[in-house]
This record gives structure tokens, C-alpha cells and sequence, in this order.
């Protein structure tokens, strides 16, 4: 395995030009796979309230829900940096909740550094996360937590004065203690001036390839969803396809009665009493198998020798 991702080594991909690859994971299984696969950076993100849940927005997710999905991927993780979302209303109240929140995300979830959406209004929160030795990756741009003031998921920066003031956040972000900052939703001449101007590493979401790296949510590339069509998504994969196509075929087999054969069931290492007599009879209660010398012990867990 290769050495663990930390948020300096993340700094030092930037300095000499090397690509980062950061994609959202929500459980163990996806973390272990995507850890595998080579990312660099497993986000939690709060996208779970409508790809995990179901909701129209990230607005629903709660503390606790972002701990247990945090702690879930971390478990799943060995090389790969984690950093996990603070949700809606979690940082926004008061700079000591903030930081009692992040402090939750590390500590319960697993999770290496935190992110927070918004600017220069965020520098004295993020600031004081960091003083409490907790990494921050802050996000502009297209931030969905702003979902309704912006009106809508609606590209930012196009016109003079949100992008001077996109560059003066990400300036203040970087300045507050910021590792690193996510772009979302920008014009690519855009994050290419943000990029330039910081130090630390910006990671792009529709913001075209002069970042110093790229996330998606992993549901989107691997094509789970084919009704969502974003501009900014490339399918990878058609797991839905995949999915569909396996799911049809379990269902046919078991209607059928092809499955499970005799290969997927488990057989009684020696004749059962119990289950000889047609008709059940009165008598001793049915012995259980013991194997034999040098024979493979099978322990609670389907298959996990013991």
C-alpha cells in the first residue's frame, strides 16, 4: 500500500503538478473499493440527502447522519485522505457550534479534516477550526447549502463582480488556514485565475481542468442514475445497466426455481434424524453435526471458516 494520503502530501501534488483525484463515498463497501481503486480523497459529502436518501436538496442532513456515514467510510479507508461535510446549520450558528460540530466529524466519524461552504463571511469560523488543530477544505462557488439564495443550482462567476468576488474568497479561505478549497460551478477562465493565486490545492467540480484536481460523486461517474445529466458529468461506467440486468436475472432464476441449486446450499455433514421421518414422531431431540477430524469448521458467519 502506498503511504497515507495527508493534507501535506495533497499540497505537495500541486507543487509538482500532479492531478489529485478526490470522489464522495458513503459507506464502507465504496470507501474500500474506491480506497483500492487509487483516490486520494474520499469525501463525505452531504450530496447523501439526495443520493442516499432521496431528497431534492442537501439542506435535510443532520449531524448525526454525517457522523455515522463518516465513520463508515473511515472504517473502509486505509490510504486515502477523509474529509467529511459539515451540513446545513451546523456551522453557521455560532463559531463555538462550529467547531464542536468539526470537532464531532473527527472524533466520532473518523474523519480526517473537515468542509465548510462559504467565503470571507466563513474566515473567522474557519479559523477557529483550524486553531483547534482541525483541518478545513473550504468550498466556493456553486455552494448547494445556498441553494435557495443563489435560486437555484445556477453556475456562479460569470459576471464581473461575483468572480472578483470568488477571488477574494478563496483568498480569504487560504489566508484563515484553509488546506484546501473546493470550486464548484464556475467558468473555467475562473478556475484558472483561483487556482493560480493559491497555494493550497483547489479541487474542481464543474470548473473545468485547470484545477489541481477533480471530485465527483461516485454514484455520477460510475452512471447510477441515468436521469441525471449534469453538463459537468462524465459517466465512467453504466452500473445501472449492470445493476438492472444482474436484479433481472436473480429474479428470473428464483421464479423459476434455478436458484439456489445445489451448488449455493449448505448439506448435513452426516444423515439428521430430525429431518428423516416424513411425518414428525416423538423422540430425542436431533443430534448436531460434529465434523470430522481434519474437516473444515464452519463458524456462524456463512462461509468464514472458524
Amino acid at each position: 500500500m502506498k503511504d497515507k494520503v495527508t493534507i501535506h502530501s495533497l499540497k505537495r501534488l500541486k507543487q509538482i503538478g500532479q492531478k489529485i483525484c478526490m470522489v464522495t463515498a458513503y459507506d464502507a463497501t465504496f470507501a474500500h473499493i474506491l480506497d483500492q481503486s487509487g483516490a486520494d480523497v474520499l469525501l463525505i459529502g452531504d450530496s447523501l440527502g439526495m443520493v442516499i436518501q432521496g431528497h431534492d436538496s442537501t439542506l435535510p442532513v443532520t449531524m448525526d447522519q454525517m457522523v455515522y456515514h463518516s465513520a463508515a467510510v473511515a472504517r473502509g479507508t486505509k490510504r486515502a485522505h477523509v474529509v467529511a461535510d459539515l451540513p446545513f446549520m451546523s456551522y453557521q450558528v455560532s463559531i463555538q457550534e462550529a467547531v464542536r460540530n468539526a470537532g464531532r466529524l473527527i472524533s466520532e466519524g473518523g474523519a480526517g479534516s473537515v468542509k465548510l461552504e462559504g467565503g470571507a463571511e466563513f474566515a473567522d469560523t474557519v479559523r477557529a477550526i483550524v486553531r483547534a488543530s482541525i483541518p478545513v477544505m473550504g468550498h466556493l462557488g456553486l455552494t448547494p447549502q445556498s441553494v435557495h439564495k443563489m435560486g437555484g443550482y445556477v453556475v456562479q462567476g460569470r459576471d464581473e463582480d461575483q468572480a472578483r468576488q470568488l477571488v477574494e474568497d478563496a483568498l480569504a479561505l487560504e489566508a484563515a488556514g484553509a488546506y484546501a478549497l473546493v470550486l464548484e460551478g464556475v467558468p473555467l477562465e475562473l478556475a484558472r485565475t483561483i487556482t493560480q493565486k493559491l497555494s493550497i490545492p483547489v479541487i474542481g467540480i464543474g470548473a473545468g481542468r485547470h484545477c489541481d484536481g477533480q471530485v465527483l460523486v461516485c454514484y455520477d461517474l460510475l452512471g447510477m442514475n441515468p436521469d441525471f445529466k449534469p453538463k459537468f458529468v462524465k459517466r465512467f461506467a453504466d452500473l445501472h445497466g449492470s445493476i438492472t440486468g444482474a436484479a433481472k436475472v436473480y429474479f428470473d432464476e428464483v421464479r423459476q426455481g434455478a436458484f439456489p441449486d445445489d451448488d449455493h446450499s449448505f448439506k448435513a455433514t452426516k444423515t439428521l434424524r430430525a429431518v428423516a421421518p416424513a411425518v414428525p414422531v416423538p423422540g430425542p431431540r436431533a443430534e448436531v453435526p460434529v465434523a470430522a477430524e481434519g474437516e473444515e469448521k464452519i463458524g456462524p458467519v456463512y462461509g468464514i471458516p472458524v
